[in-house]
């Protein structure tokens, strides 16, 4: 399934006890609808945590506030909080990242970049064909 969505923080790697290491990240869709029968627009956000198993070098370039495209599976987690209440949490297992530059980026100048995108999907074989 492929998402779009905003980082909320810089993306944190993690080593886990059997020293393998993964890429830990949240993006936020922001969605807006207007209810009905209302005159007002209601604006609402999804989170969704991501892992990225593949590749801890991709975490360099995984900052707060840029556009990402992945590639993945969506689960959900359910659990209870402590006034045990129902909760669930949306997870993507993550296979390929694509990173939209962010308007905010400036160059040494002080001028706008231009808008590029960086592809981050790590080979799947060496295929000799």
């Amino acid at each position: 399934m492929d998402v779009v969505g905003r980082l909320v923080g810089d993306a944190k790697v993690q080593t886990l006890k059997d020293n393998r290491q993964v890429v830990n990240f949240t993006v936020a869709i922001n969605d807006y609808y207007k209810p009905k029968g209302s005159s007002e627009g209601k604006q609402v956000a999804l989170y969704i945590q991501c892992g990225y198993w593949i590749s801890t070098t991709v975490a360099q370039r995984l900052k707060k506030g840029h556009i990402v495209e992945l590639n993945g599976r969506l689960y959900v987690s359910a659990y209870k909080d402590m006034q045990n209440e129902a909760r669930g949490t949306l997870h993507c297992h993550v296979n390929s990242i694509k990173v939209h530059s962010s308007g905010a980026i400036h160059s040494s100048e002080g001028k706008p970049k231009e808008q590029t995108a960086v592809s981050l999907q790590e080979p799947l074989d060496d295929l000799p064909f």
